[in-house]
């Protein structure tokens, strides 16, 4: 893994992993956890053609199928990738659809002044990290099926999205405010500050969207 970007070979990836893809010259990144067999539960908002509204940056190409022989690995398997209540699975060139060609990997347990270095230094372009300790696999595994199966409550770009999706993944942590993990790190916040965010369990995230 790259030190300063997070930039991942996808064969060095693992089940478990919280992956990421930027989009759009850096403006916005999409995130997912990677289950194995190439691939990867994630969540995403209505489509434009839905909701009427445009706002839906966690979608990039993935708002329309791929067409067979494109660049889906798996084509008959994307046909019926969609799940209810916005989360879903896909392949790994689902995911990163017709944008960035890198995948980087998300950091969890960093120190608090390496937290606030990198993030005051290289700016969140240049890669996306945690104070917050990461669970074992298995259970975030888990937590991903579950909400791939009960949805992760509705999309909303800065209180409920991609990133917030597999920061609870890995960690089982909501932010109180019912904001974003994501718009904590534009404000030099983070998840893992003790009284930011709190524990709940998978069976009661439906409560607290």
């Amino acid at each position: 893994m790259d030190l300063i970007t997070h930039k991942v070979d996808r064969r060095q990836i693992k089940p478990g992993d919280h992956i990421y893809t930027w989009r759009t010259g850096l403006i916005y990144s999409h995130h997912g956890i990677y289950v194995g067999e190439n691939k990867v539960i994630h969540f995403n908002g209505p489509e434009a053609a839905n909701s009427g509204s445009g706002w839906n940056l966690s979608l990039s190409s993935l708002s329309s199928l791929p067409r067979k022989g494109q660049y889906c690995d798996d084509y008959d398997y994307a046909l019926n990738r969609k799940s209810s209540g916005g989360v879903s699975m896909c392949c790994l060139n689902c995911f990163l659809g017709t944008g960035s060609l890198y995948l980087y990997v998300y950091v969890y347990g960093v120190s608090k002044l390496k937290f606030f270095f990198k993030l005051t230094t290289y700016q969140i372009q240049t890669g996306v990290m945690t104070t917050a300790s990461s669970d074992p696999v298995q259970d975030v595994i888990a937590r991903a099926n579950y909400l791939l199966q009960h949805g992760f409550g509705d999309y909303h770009l800065t209180k409920n999205n991609c990133e917030d999706f597999a920061l609870y993944c890995k960690t089982s942590l909501l932010v109180r405010s019912g904001g974003s993990g994501q718009v904590l790190h534009q404000t030099l916040c983070d998840i893992g500050v003790q009284g930011v965010a709190i524990k709940v369990k998978v069976e009661s995230v439906r409560l607290y969207k």
